[in-house]
């Protein structure tokens, strides 16, 4: 309404007394506060009835919306077969310690239910004046600065109610109008981790009863720029976290009264006793003094091959003592070196032709065996044009010749009637031979080219026999250990290699009984395959010869059965395929007892610090018995439970042994899926050689088959030996005690996983020494998923804290808690000197 006019009168013309002028104001004055009384009674009955009618519409459509999306999250849960697998696989203790089968649950965001209809009482009640945009703004960026942590404040209103509700202007409105906004936003990113999340979620009235603490912090990405990619992953990561990193559990049934128990209620003593550990551990982290190794291997530092002290005291070096493990008393807590101009890696499949140089500086094997095409210094790189020195001219094709020589031996003997089709079978790279064993494998060029065949290989040579050799393969993107066929068995079950494969290994297969050669036939399955390209098969020098005829009588009274010699002419080398046999009815036939049978109680899976014997070990006559059957063609066998494993078998976590393989599968797909591959801003494209240092059944390798990757599945020499249940799925790996270093060199991979390994070690391992250990396989800009209690969550963190890597994410719920950190390029500046490890070892 307009304002009242009035004409000022000439006062030369019309005098008036004071007295006049006041009264003529008070009127006026009067006159225009009743007419805008009048006009605010009488819009206040008019605006509330538009508010009602259009809050109305808009409410019944949120509704169905909420009610659309409820009715889809009740579907999908009813109807997820993992929900209560996932339950009993979690509460299950079985073996494991309570730490290690703690909490795997999942965030739920709360949900209002009466949001709209307290968004219309609202809206009913708003009838002020629109404000102007400056003032409107100013106080929106003022409220959504200073967060709100009262929950029944938040109002979820309308897009309606929010455009009338526009046109108020005290302060209560803005208020409210701020709250919603900001509800608003917590509603669409339920899923980001704030670092105050738990006050935020504690007030929803739909989380899950069991969830009384939680922690999430999500750092900002800080890579260089050739991680661009990866911090676009983390970026979303941080808008859509998914509440997968602990995977829901299906609810259990209600307690009775008569046996009620803490429920979501913590004790006092629980609660203070986390305290006070979390406390200690924050005192102890404060002191962490890192200093660098000074070793005579430098930035190739391995401690357990690298112990010149011990190596110097060795009685002998005629059997390879002096290249196998040699660790020393106290494991060291330093970090070792980078080479200099040490570059972010090649990525697979780049990596398998060429590396940086100046991450691997040695030209020592590329001057000794250039000319049979394993690696040439190409400029800055180190190149690989495929060959090793049976197959210079190539390893696909010395591959195909294999395949081809075994399937035309199989169709050869289909004629003969003592022998059927079954019991003749090609190697079948890929489908029936799934896992080899490489033994000397040069830069490993062979099981890097049979990745193209759906094959695994597990290479290994000995440090420093040929320089780096290992140390290329790994940095190349393939699979290899730092190991030495001397004194001791290798570190694998027996009966679980597909085939075992030696190009010119120059390995004395035949020397003291067969003793090396034995030890193949130990880890190699009933009915593989054993592929030797070696000079003895087609040269005919007199040493040659001689090995030659050894070798006959060996595999003879071993019963191998020759299958095949191959000349393969574009390399000029000749190939012999041996295959094992499945049964015991060569042995009991054999005229002489050499080699003679290992008695009944040597155990051919105990592999740890075990010392060779020359000896045979039965094969296995009960068809339910490990090792009586071939395992299911690739990929059937990577997820159907082995045929061996049966219900009368307690498994690890305390069900029948087929039901706990299938759950801990289905427990590592949906947290793979729901949480690592896109919720913790890994990207995965970036990573190659991963490492699992607590595998129980290789759950989470086998969540990964679909990537392009290969994971070293570590069995904890004091947890369960379910190792041959992960040969028997096609994958692979090793035993290994964390108190002592990895058998690999210096930054080899790409990602660790640890599954509560840390909190199984902490009280029989230096825990520094153990974090000091993973800074030394992990490349830098490599990732450690860490899942483990909180206390060591807290401890670690701390860790690798002071040792600058950055912290990607952490979690933590109750005692469970979860980590993701990257590993950064900062070294210390003061040495710690090894004096074990200062010298050269002798050759």
């Amino acid at each position: 309404m307009a304002q009242a006019k009035y004409t000022r009168l000439d006062i030369n013309n019309n005098k008036r007394s004071p007295a006049s002028y006041c009264s003529t104001a008070t009127i006026v004055v009067f006159v225009a506060l009743c007419l805008f009384g009048i006009w605010m009674m009488t819009s206040s009955s008019v605006v509330p009835v538009q508010n009602v009618d259009v809050s109305q519409d808009n409410k019944n459509e949120v509704q169905e919306q909420i009610g659309v999306k409820e009715q889809t999250e009740v579907k999908d849960q009813s109807t997820d077969p993992s929900n209560n697998n996932a339950q009993q696989f979690e509460d299950n203790r079985g073996d494991l310690s309570d730490d290690a089968t703690k909490g795997d649950g999942s965030v739920t965001p709360g949900k209002t239910s009466d949001g709209s209809e307290k968004s219309e009482e609202k809206s009913e009640e708003k009838s002020e004046e629109k404000p102007s945009d400056d003032t409107k703004t100013e106080n929106q960026d003022s409220n959504l600065t200073d967060k709100k942590t009262d929950s029944d404040e938040s109002e979820k209103i309308s897009d309606s109610d929010e455009s009338e509700n526009k046109s108020g202007s005290n302060e209560s409105d803005k208020k409210s109008e701020s709250d919603e906004n900001q509800n608003k936003s917590e509603s669409n990113d339920n899923r980001q981790f704030d670092s105050d999340s738990d006050d935020k979620k504690s007030d929803n009235a739909s989380e899950t009863p069991d969830k009384t603490e939680e922690k999430v912090e999500q750092s900002g990405n800080k890579d260089s720029d050739e991680n661009s990619d990866e911090k676009k992953t983390g970026d979303n990561a941080n808008s859509q976290v998914s509440n997968e990193v602990y995977p829901s559990a299906a609810p259990s049934d209600l307690l009775n009264e008569g046996t009620a128990q803490n429920g979501s209620f913590s004790t006092q003593a629980a609660k203070s006793n986390i305290e006070k550990e979390s406390q200690a551990s924050s005192k102890q982290s404060a002191g962490y003094d890192w200093k660098l190794c000074n070793a005579s291997a430098g930035p190739d530092f391995i401690p357990c091959l690298d112990n010149v002290k011990a190596i110097r005291s060795l009685p002998s070096t005629q059997h390879y003592e002096h290249r196998e493990r040699q660790c020393p008393q106290e494991p060291p807590t330093c970090l070792v070196p980078l080479p200099k101009g040490y570059k972010r890696p090649i990525e697979w499949p780049k990596s398998r032709e060429k590396i940086w140089y100046s991450n691997v500086p040695h030209t020592q094997l590329a001057e000794y065996k250039g000319h049979q095409n394993w690696v040439k210094v190409t400029g800055e790189y180190l190149t690989f044009p495929g060959g090793g020195t049976q197959f210079k001219h190539g390893a696909l094709h010395y591959i195909d010749i294999i395949q081809q020589e075994t399937l035309m031996d199989r169709n050869c003997k289909q004629d003969d009637d003592t022998l059927g089709f079954e019991s003749v079978p090609d190697i079948a790279f890929g489908k029936r031979t799934r896992v080899i064993l490489d033994v000397g494998c040069g830069v490993a060029s062979f099981g890097g080219f049979l990745f193209e065949r759906n094959v695994l290989t597990m290479s290994l040579a000995p440090k420093d026999e040929h320089e780096a050799q290992v140390q290329f393969a790994l940095e190349r993107g393939i699979p290899a250990i730092s190991a030495v066929m001397g004194t001791k068995r290798l570190p694998f079950p027996g009966r679980v290699f597909d085939a075992v494969h030696c190009a010119r290994c120059r390995v004395p297969w035949h020397i003291e009984g067969g003793k090396l050669l034995l030890e193949l036939n130990r880890v190699l399955r009933p009915g593989g395959f054993f592929v030797w390209s070696a000079t003895p098969i087609y040269q005919k020098l007199d040493e040659d010869v001689e090995i030659w005829n050894e070798m006959k009588k060996l595999t003879k009274a071993m019963c191998w059965e020759l299958m095949s010699i191959s000349k393969d002419k574009l390399n000029g080398v000749g190939i012999a395929v041996y295959k094992k046999p499945d049964s015991n009815e060569c042995y009991e036939k054999r005229s002489s007892d050499q080699p003679p049978m290992c008695p009944d109680s040597d155990d051919p899976n105990a592999a740890w610090n075990i010392p060779l014997q020359a000896c045979m070990h039965k094969l296995p006559a009960n068809s339910t018995e490990r090792g009586s059957q071939w395992p299911e063609y690739w990929p059937a066998r990577l997820s159907n439970s082995p045929y061996w494993l049966t219900n009368s078998h307690v498994g690890v976590y305390g069900k029948p042994a087929p039901e706990d393989f299938t759950v801990d599968y289905q427990h590592w797909k949906r947290i793979v899926s729901k949480s690592y591959l896109n919720g913790i801003g890994i990207n995965w494209s970036n990573v190659r050689n991963v490492m699992d240092m607590r595998s129980v059944y290789g759950g989470f390798a086998a969540a990964l088959k679909d990537l392009n990757i290969w994971v070293m599945n570590v069995i904890p020499v004091n947890a369960p030996d379910t190792l041959p249940i992960i040969y028997e799925r096609g994958l692979f790996g090793m035993y290994h005690d964390w108190c002592e270093s990895f058998s690999t060199y210096p930054r080899s991979y790409d990602l660790l996983h640890a599954d509560h390994i840390f909190s199984n070690i902490k009280n029989r391992c230096n825990l520094k020494a153990v974090v000091a250990e993973v800074d030394r396989i992990l490349r830098p800009e490599g990732k450690l998923i860490v899942r483990d209690t909180t206390v060591i969550i807290n401890e670690l963190e701390a860790m690798v804290k002071s040792m600058q890597w950055e912290v990607r994410m952490t979690y933590s719920k109750d005692k469970s808690g979860f980590l993701c950190v990257q590993k950064s390029m900062w070294r210390p500046t003061e040495f710690d000197t090894l004096e074990y490890s200062i010298g050269q070892i002798p050759t």
